[in-house]
């Protein structure tokens, strides 16, 4: 978990959440800030322990590697960064998981994440708006799912105003 604490403690993950937040102060709708975030990243993690529990009578072997604890590193990861481009979609209306992905490239490496565990991670940031994956029991899989079902319309002062469809929102805890 060190390197979970060295990406909220990175300067340019800073600079980023500050950026979203001088966006979104008179934002009436949801928020992109560290609550979102880590909503995220625990429903995400619920995801993945829900499967490993599916997969239990796979053998000791493979059920370890599920299990193991990069794989929670990298869903939290993905988590906190998955929205930190936000702030280019507002001033330059690039989509936020393009901007989101490429600004997490560098807080990854800096963070002591390797090749190979950047491009999943980056991969999941990348997919968190992309529906193909919303039915895959993968690292992407997981965070969109967990990017859609974090917020609570149901208790939202604003859910009459926003201009999500009925069926995007979350009316009902489920």
């Amino acid at each position: 978990m060190d390197r979970l604490n060295q990406i909220i403690n990175h300067p340019l993950y800073v600079e980023y959440l500050y950026k979203i937040k001088m966006h979104e102060t008179e934002r009436i709708f949801c928020k992109h800030d560290m609550e979102h975030f880590l909503d995220v990243c625990r429903i995400a993690e619920n995801l993945w322990l829900k499967y490993c529990l599916s997969m239990q009578g796979l053998g000791d072997a493979k059920l370890d590697s599920i299990l193991s604890e990069k794989m929670k590193e990298y869903i939290y990861a993905a988590g906190l960064l998955h929205d930190i481009g936000r702030w280019q979609e507002y001033e330059g209306g690039i989509r936020h998981e393009v901007a989101s992905a490429k600004l997490a490239g560098p807080i990854l490496v800096d963070c002591g994440f390797d090749e190979k565990e950047s491009e999943e991670i980056l991969l999941a940031v990348l997919n968190h708006r992309n529906s193909n994956v919303k039915e895959e029991n993968t690292l992407s899989g997981w965070i969109y799912q967990a990017d859609k079902k974090s917020r609570s319309c149901f208790a939202c002062e604003a859910e009459k105003l926003c201009d999500w469809s009925k069926n995007k929102k979350n009316l009902k805890i489920t």
